[in-house]
């Protein structure tokens, strides 16, 4: 299998249980809910994405077969074998389209801790070690549990008293990045305040000016 990335880098993961923690992002080319054109955007079930997963012209960005992709994981991390693993994070687009057990099982085998950032419409038997879930409202959500649900609110089709109860160990709620972002990170904050186990979610690396 051939896998499509737009791009591999080693950075600070921003957002959500791990924030602040190293971590080599893989990003997959490719989403179910927008094509990842900008003609397309206001019409797309995800329109407030702020995440480029078109093509493969990234930063080493390419289409690799799983040795090739390996040796170029372990080339950017620097990597030399630890009892301490390192962090990586599968996301996209929608990495599920292409992430396989060969690439999860090997990513293992490499002594690498194997997060996933999903929007949830594809179930999955996959071993992850992390399996972050962020559904959209107008999406059929099918995967209803893992470790960490991030909901981007509002999203006013949403129920979230009812979501709470799903088999998930945490609940972040994420100020979606628009025009109104100022009102929606003090929305975020006050509903927090009184609705647990939601906790905000912010996202450190944009005003660091990190990627």
């Amino acid at each position: 299998m051939m896998y499509r990335i737009k791009e591999i880098f080693k950075s600070i993961q921003g957002e959500g249980f791990f924030s602040g923690k190293e971590a080599l992002f893989l990003r997959f080319t490719g989403c179910n809910l927008w094509s990842g054109r900008k003609k397309d955007k206001s019409k797309s079930i995800c329109n407030f994405c702020d995440t480029d997963f078109l093509g493969t012209d990234g930063k080493n960005g390419g289409s690799y077969n799983l040795e090739k992709l390996i040796s170029l994981i372990k080339k950017i991390w620097h990597y030399t074998y630890t009892s301490e693993k390192k962090f990586i994070v599968l996301t996209g687009g929608e990495p599920l389209l292409q992430v396989d057990d060969l690439l999860v099982n090997r990513l293992k085998k490499e002594n690498f801790f194997v997060a996933i950032e999903t929007n949830g419409t594809i179930n999955t038997n996959l071993k992850f070690d992390w399996v972050t879930v962020s559904p959209k409202e107008d999406a059929e959500w099918n995967l209803k549990k893992g470790d960490e649900l991030k909901v981007v609110y509002p999203q006013h089709k949403f129920d979230l008293k009812k979501i709470k109860n799903l088999d998930f160990k945490y609940f972040f709620l994420q100020p979606k990045d628009e025009e109104k972002n100022r009102t929606n990170i003090l929305k975020t904050i006050n509903y927090c305040k009184s609705h647990k186990p939601w906790f905000p979610s912010f996202q450190i690396h944009k005003p660091l000016g990190i990627s």
